[in-house]
């Protein structure tokens, strides 16, 4: 073990994928000379060279175009987009292409093909920098979302989604990218993709959070001990696939539903599963599901701390849904 922060264990994740499989091949803007924006991929260009961490223009829709014919003979690219914000004008190559491949090949082509994005806000990135979008990505069939909130998930799940066959959306919370450090194995260290993590052990209400809400939401849930109030907190580390499993397991233990993300609240990741619950759970509910979300705005400059789901915020909510009938 070593204690890492979230950006380095991404980093870690890229040396060790790359040393294990000559195929695996980096690209994006400024990831080479200097090791990209937040620098996730530092030092990987003197290691491994310019024909396996390639610098590209500033073309979201070429990246992607790219990595999907890199897959198609048999290579296994990692690209990165600076921000989440920026992966806009490559949607027709992620919907149209990476998603469908292996559907329209008869399973005959993989696509080992990661889209690596930091996403959300905190940092002051203002409203070009900040946004939360994977509501719009989880909806399409045959792409896989993933969003760590540890340096040690951040690892497991990278590695993980490097040599899975269908397309990842890797999502990184840049808000906790050097703030958080913790213990990562060393090695070949993978998380199954699809499989939640009990965040915190509790009976009384079901937290279900993931990214850079996890932490936020940790220290709600412990500043409600000295109530008797005990939350069970999920980190959902995997959106598609889902732990389903893990969801209805921890709801029908404690009977109460909190969703936490920062994204908008309408038609927001929260609403699907508020859905889930109400078709699966419904008779092992004791009060409403609570969504605590981000506002239904483009995101602000000066107002970031109102807009993002704060302590107190989630915290009330918690209380609320304990106290309901």
């Amino acid at each position: 073990m070593t204690e890492s922060t979230l950006i380095q264990a991404v980093n870690q994740a890229l040396r060790e994928a790359m040393r294990a499989d000559p195929d695996v091949i980096l690209l994006g803007e400024d990831i080479g000379v200097n090791g990209g924006v937040f620098r996730a991929t530092e030092g990987l260009l003197k290691e491994f060279g310019e024909d396996r961490v390639m610098d590209t223009p500033l073309n979201e829709s070429g990246i992607v175009g790219t990595a999907v014919g890199m897959a198609l003979y048999g290579l296994k690219p990692v690209a990165e987009i600076q921000f989440l914000d920026f992966i806009y004008p490559a949607f027709d190559q992620i919907v149209s292409e990476l998603a469908k491949l292996r559907y329209r090949s008869g399973g005959q082509f993989p696509c080992h093909v990661v889209l690596r994005a930091p996403y959300g806000g905190g940092i002051k990135g203002g409203l070009y920098h900040s946004q939360s979008t994977e509501q719009l990505f989880t909806s399409i069939p045959g792409l896989k979302v993933v969003v760590p909130s540890t340096p040690a998930d951040a690892k497991g799940l990278l590695l993980s989604s490097i040599f899975d066959e269908d397309p990842v959306l890797f999502l990184e919370p840049k808000r906790i990218y050097r703030s958080l450090p913790g213990e990562v194995p060393e090695g070949d260290h993978r998380v199954p993709l699809g499989s939640a993590r009990i965040a915190r052990e509790g009976a009384d209400v079901s937290v279900f959070a993931y990214g850079a809400m996890v932490p936020v939401a940790q220290q709600a849930c412990q500043g409600l001990d000295a109530q008797g109030i005990h939350p069970e907190l999920v980190d959902l580390r995997s959106l598609v696939p889902l732990d389903e499993a893990a969801v209805l397991r921890s709801v029908e233990k404690t009977g109460r539903a909190v969703i936490v993300h920062e994204a908008p609240r309408f038609c927001g990741y929260g609403a699907e599963l508020a859905a889930i619950l109400a078709e699966k759970a419904l008779y092992s509910l004791k009060a409403p599901v609570v969504r605590v979300t981000g506002y239904d705005t483009p995101f602000p400059y000066a107002l970031e701390h109102l807009y993002l789901p704060s302590v107190d915020r989630i915290s009330r909510a918690i209380e609320r849904t304990v106290r309901a009938a």
